[in-house]
């Protein structure tokens, strides 16, 4: 397994962060301790330009970009390097002024003000045309500076736009979609139902707040458009950037899993995943280890959109934030384990918002390296240079991916579906959540689950999990059978293969699309149950009941194995866990909600079945492994506070340069990356 490390000349792990000096412009002697400052944190990159255009463009037409070419050159001579960013995150008054059209229209149909971020209108020619020509000048005067290691293409994307561009282009978009035929519109969308049939592409409009909103198809479309438009628009940055600098890599930095914008499709424009991770540590809520396993989710998320390289944490708070309901101080130690973390799930680098606090305005409170107090005896700055430090000593990792035998299935396209479907219930459909829950549950056996969509190549797992597959895209119900017969073990869960990617129903039974077939079961009925409710499953193989909460199918069985019945209500005795032997693999199926833990008897059974073995881990702890041509790098992280005991560990921990032979004792808030 070759390495593929993305910044060579960076020597390893990059350790660095957003930096704002065109805020500080007027005090050199803040800018000189800002480098000293870094080189003590073993800060080997920063960010510069995020939201600088006002500084770059203060009037239309009228440039200045000495001042960055003198911080690019300072940092570069104090072995600092530069991910630059275009500032099309957010635009100078000025513009907005003179081009009201850049400025979005919100779902009420309201023109926006000019203010805070991402406003802007995707459609909009004259603000692509200001952007784009402010990256070919970015380009042509920093292309070739050897600093430069990647541009970093705006700042967290995301929003929709309602104004008439976009409504034009809306509907030349579905024009296209269904090659200029209404009414294969009408038949996608069923807009018979309510007489809501359209005579032409031109009465479809975007589903306002006071407009269309029953049409289901409409609004999955809608939401497909605006990832659409957002990545044309994405796409016309790298374009203006590559025209001056076709080798040097883009990104752009994705947030978590934003509702507003399908990332896979973006991923593809982009040569490096990056993403801004901001946990909500020590709440009232979870234990640190339900936290920190919840970031290690979103951390696959990223890592699986680009399999053959590592990822980039281009975002994260040495400390606290400034936006969290309650902005909570992070706990000495905490901040280790949170960066070797992000090393562990396969980053190559670990990136902060921000260097230095800045004086004034929206994020003036929001954690930094650097505080208002502008020393370097914190404690905040005193646990990062120590990051620092570990990042140096576990070098070698860099390049290594993390290799995975398992996959969750989980789908943008599928996620909005049930948001928006007139079922179930209205407060526990908890599609992220169910996913989330049965993705820790794997981890806490030890097993790495990419994180994937239903069209995804399968060829490389052999463990599938298929939670809440409401939406079946083309050739998934195909690829899923063709995983099975070959060997695979699949699980699918109540509440799957209901609608068509454009949200019609299956005729003749659910599972649609032939899975009824794989599965050896039809769904006849699915019960939605309060919050009191509770129903069981029983199996007649010594496994405990497992409890059943807010939803339970009731099953008619055609050729598969019943291996757990309901114990009560009107469909007692009926099938809620079976299996189907299908070629050389099985496919399960769980009718009802339960809790992963209990399940985890049958996620074992499928691992056993697959040849995939399952580490015994402490309570609290978390273990990743990430591989390369020199052999595997184990991550051990303790989230408790007291020592923990892992056994069958051998190589050398790379944090102390001890070895380990059997035994690794984790003291408290303790990690290791033990070389294989």
């Amino acid at each position: 397994m070759e390495k593929k490390i993305l910044f060579p000349q960076a020597g390893g792990f990059l350790h660095g962060g957003d930096y704002n000096p065109e805020q500080w412009l007027d005090r050199p002697d803040i800018l000189k301790e800002d480098v000293r400052m870094m080189k003590k944190a073993g800060v080997n990159c920063v960010t510069l330009g995020v939201f600088s255009w006002s500084v770059y463009e203060p009037a239309e037409g009228e440039f200045h970009f000495e001042w960055l070419e003198k911080i690019m050159d300072h940092l570069y001579e104090n072995g600092i390097f530069t991910i630059l960013a275009t500032p099309s995150g957010a635009r100078p008054a000025w513009l907005d002024e003179a081009y009201p059209e850049a400025m979005r229209v919100s779902r009420q149909g309201m023109r926006n003000h000019h203010g805070v971020r991402h406003n802007h209108c995707m459609s909009s020619p004259e603000y692509r045309k200001k952007t784009a020509d402010m990256d070919r000048r970015l380009a042509e005067r920093f292309g070739s500076h050897p600093g430069l290691l990647m541009y970093h293409i705006s700042n967290e994307l995301g929003g929709e736009c309602f104004c008439p561009l976009c409504t034009a282009r809306f509907q030349s978009y579905l024009a296209e979609k269904f090659d200029h035929d209404i009414e294969k519109l009408n038949q996608a969308w069923w807009t018979t139902f309510w007489s809501h049939r359209y005579s032409s592409f031109s009465q479809v409009e975007p589903p306002f707040a006071n407009g269309e909103g029953s049409i289901m198809g409409l609004n999955l479309e809608w939401k497909r458009f605006t990832t659409w438009n957002m990545t044309d628009f994405l796409k016309e940055e790298i374009r203006a950037l590559r025209e001056i600098t076709p080798s040097v890599p883009v990104t752009t930095n994705f947030m978590m899993l934003y509702n507003g914008l399908d990332y896979r499709k973006m991923a593809r424009e982009l040569d490096m995943i990056s993403w801004d991770s901001y946990p909500r540590f020590h709440n009232d809520e979870e234990t640190l280890f339900e936290t920190m396993t919840e970031n290690a989710f979103h951390h696959t998320v990223m890592r699986s959109m680009k399999k053959e390289k590592p990822f980039m944490l281009m975002e994260s708070a040495p400390g606290l934030v400034n936006w969290h309901p309650f902005n909570k101080v992070k706990r000495p130690g905490v901040h280790k384990l949170f960066c070797l973390q992000t090393a562990a799930c396969g980053s190559d680098t670990v990136q902060y918002f921000q260097w230095r606090k800045g004086r004034g305005s929206f994020e003036q409170y929001h954690g930094a390296v650097v505080d208002h107090l502008g020393t370097d005896d914190t404690r905040i700055f005193r646990e990062t240079a120590q990051v620092g430090e570990l990042l140096k000593k576990i070098a070698p990792a860099a390049g290594t991916c993390v290799r995975a035998r398992a996959a969750l299935l989980f789908d943008w396209d599928n996620r909005w579906a049930i948001q928006d479907v007139k079922a179930l219930a209205e407060t526990t459909k908890c599609y992220e959540k169910t996913c989330i829950s049965i993705w820790k549950e794997f981890l806490k056996m030890g097993v790495e689950m990419d994180v994937v969509p239903s069209d995804d190549d399968f060829s490389s797992y052999d463990v599938i999990v298929a939670p809440m597959l409401y939406l079946l895209q083309p050739g998934t119900a195909s690829c899923l059978k063709q995983f099975v017969e070959r060997g695979g073990q699949l699980l699918a869960t109540y509440f799957t293969g209901y609608v068509d990617d454009n949200t019609l129903c299956f005729m003749g039974g659910f599972p649609g699309n032939g899975l009824s077939e794989l599965f050896g079961i039809i769904s006849e009925e699915i019960d939605t149950l309060y919050p009191s409710d509770r129903n069981h499953i029983r199996f007649g193989n010594g496994w405990e009941d497992w409890e059943v909460r807010d939803y339970a199918e009731i099953l008619r069985l055609t050729d598969a194995e019943v291996l757990g019945r309901y114990t009560d209500d009107f469909y007692q005795g009926g099938a809620a866990l079976t299996r189907k032997r299908y070629g050389k693999g099985n496919a399960y199926y769980v009718a009802a909600r339960c809790c992963p833990g209990q399940m985890r008897p049958l996620f074992e059974q499928m691992l056993t079945q697959a040849g995939i073995p399952v580490k015994q881990l402490p309570e609290g702890v978390e273990y990743h492994v990430r591989t390369g041509d020199e052999g595997a790098y184990e991550f051990y992280l303790n989230y408790g506070t007291a020592p923990a005991c892992v056994q069958e560990v051998y190589g050398q921990d790379m944090l102390t340069g001890s070895e380990v032979s059997g035994t690794l004792t984790l003291e408290g808030y303790g990690a290791a990356v033990v070389r294989k």
